[in-house]
């Protein structure tokens, strides 16, 4: 039961990435622009209402102080990254950066929403009754239904610039994988887990967010018409902030 609940977020993420399997061979630069304003709008929805509020809450007093250091490094921590492929490879082609860089981001943030799902199911087992192991189950869902769009920005992207739909699947669904496994190593590492937890939904925060404005943002912008990638980015925001709000 417990490994089944633990693997539910996976298949959601699995689910948003056969997504690609839908779409026409080739997509138009403007649905491009469109697709990129949407993860953009999805991702930011996602750190505020999935990571930082949810490690303010969870954080002792100073409240805030996890959240901001978390997300700080988290800004930090992709600088560094990109400064440092940028030596060692000195920047292919600019559209492979924005997807490699889009597929940490996301793969990074289901880390600690792995630790979550772990942390509530370790408490079902200690509590022992129907009604926390629901509880769990229902967080579980929740996750995977917001990790359907995560799956599908990740995998239509990358078909878009080439990448087999197989291919591109692939990736969608190994940027899910972490997330099982984050939930089965915090289930053997409950008490660690929680008191880093409320960082580590910050520093994935702070990743993603730097991802939207570096990276997707300019790329969504569009010279015949701005408004696609802000009508892209509307709408991502919207249909994950009421997903979250939903299954919280």
């Amino acid at each position: 039961m417990v490994i089944a609940g633990i693997l539910v977020p996976f298949v959601g993420t699995s689910l948003g990435a056969a997504a690609v399997f839908l779409m026409r061979k080739k997509l138009s630069e403007s649905v491009q622009k469109l697709l990129m304003g949407f993860a953009a709008g999805v991702m930011v929805a996602a750190s505020v209402w999935s990571l930082l509020l949810p490690a303010i809450e969870l954080s002792g007093n100073p409240q805030w102080l996890p959240a901001a250091a978390g997300f700080a490094g988290g800004i930090a921590f992709l600088m560094g990254c990109e400064a440092l492929s940028e030596r060692i490879e000195n920047r292919r082609k600019q559209s492979r950066s924005q997807n490699g860089m889009l597929i940490f981001a996301v793969t990074l943030h289901n880390i600690p929403e792995g630790m979550a799902v772990g942390v509530s199911f370790a408490g079902a087992l200690k509590a022992g009754s129907g009604a926390a192991f629901a509880a769990a189950f229902a967080l579980a869902l929740g996750i995977a239904i917001q990790n359907f769009p995560e799956g599908a920005i990740i995998s239509m992207p990358l078909a878009a610039e080439g990448y087999s739909k197989p291919k591109a699947f692939l990736y969608g669904v190994l940027s899910g994988v972490v997330e099982p496994l984050a939930a089965a190593l915090t289930l053997l590492l409950t008490a660690l887990a929680v008191k880093v937890l409320p960082l580590l939904l910050a520093f994935a925060a702070g990743a993603m967010i730097y991802v939207c404005v570096n990276e997707l943002i300019p790329y969504s912008r569009s010279e015949k018409s701005i408004n696609i990638g802000v009508i892209g980015f509307g709408v991502g925001f919207l249909v994950m902030m009421v997903l979250d709000v939903m299954f919280s």
